[in-house]
């Protein structure tokens, strides 16, 4: 089990929303970069970015920030991010400037062409997200939700050929609520790649819980506001799942996929 230090950026700072809300932001570090090789130092093997401004404005906005987090962590961490990618040649810079994995959201509901575009040219390399609140898709920052099914947009966007799902509840992100294990279990079970866990994971009982169903699919969990707070600490949290999660064959080192 993979866990994710998240670092979401908003206007250059590393803050935690509460329910995705941009005027609920508790800001915890003016230096993004220092952040993540913190997470880095205490065991992160992959880290999560989200561009919050490029969310809602539709393009990034948080460059400086994020280039100087790439410059600053070891190639060997791979970086994964989202927000506000709409269009290939966005997902093509990323890729081209040390990220790892592109996370598609809104772009990949409003525009499915894009996504499978994305997925054909970047293959093994484009994440989609999708944000949930009872079941229903949201989208643009959260700050709309849709009449789409959680679970048929994803067997949809899983034959585009994405690596891997993220999957967020809203209503429990930054809460500190513990994580939605019957929904997550429910998306999991019905695609076969890969789901990532997110919103909610308070503690290390959730990620008991996560392991004990980490056999239907579910490879990771993002951790948020609960290891900024202090209610987790996150060395000790992926201890845990390493050795509750671990295969038969060592535990996953993440290497990245071929290009």
């Amino acid at each position: 089990m993979l866990l994710i230090p998240a670092i979401d950026l908003k206007d250059g700072r590393c803050v935690r929303l509460r329910q995705g809300d941009l005027a609920d932001a508790t800001v915890f570090s003016e230096d993004p970069a220092a952040m993540a090789i913190q997470w880095v130092d205490q065991g992160a093997r992959r880290l999560h970015l989200v561009d919050l401004n490029g969310a809602i404005a539709g393009k990034p906005r948080n460059g400086a920030a994020i280039q100087a987090i790439v410059d600053a962590t070891d190639e060997d961490v791979p970086i994964q991010i989202g927000g506000g990618i709409r269009d290939l040649d966005t997902v093509e810079y990323y890729l081209d400037n040390g990220i790892s994995y592109v996370i598609i959201g809104t772009a990949a509901v409003k525009d499915p062409g894009f996504l499978s575009d994305a997925c054909s040219a970047f293959p093994g390399h484009i994440i989609v997200g999708l944000d949930a609140r009872e079941g229903k898709v949201a989208t643009d920052g959260w700050s709309k939700l849709t009449r789409h099914d959680v679970i048929d947009l994803a067997r949809k966007f899983e034959d585009y050929g994405c690596e891997s799902i993220i999957y967020t509840d809203i209503g429990r992100d930054g809460m500190l609520s513990g994580v939605n294990i019957e929904a997550t279990v429910r998306l999991s079970q019905a695609v076969h790649v890969p789901v990532i866990a997110s919103g909610g994971v308070a503690s290390l009982d959730d990620i008991r819980a996560l392991c004990a169903v980490a056999k239907e699919g579910i490879d990771g969990a993002i951790l948020g506001r609960s290891i900024y707070e202090g209610t987790l600490d996150f060395t000790q949290a992926q201890a845990l799942a390493d050795s509750l999660c671990e295969p038969e064959d060592g535990p996953d080192n993440d290497a990245e996929p071929a290009a």
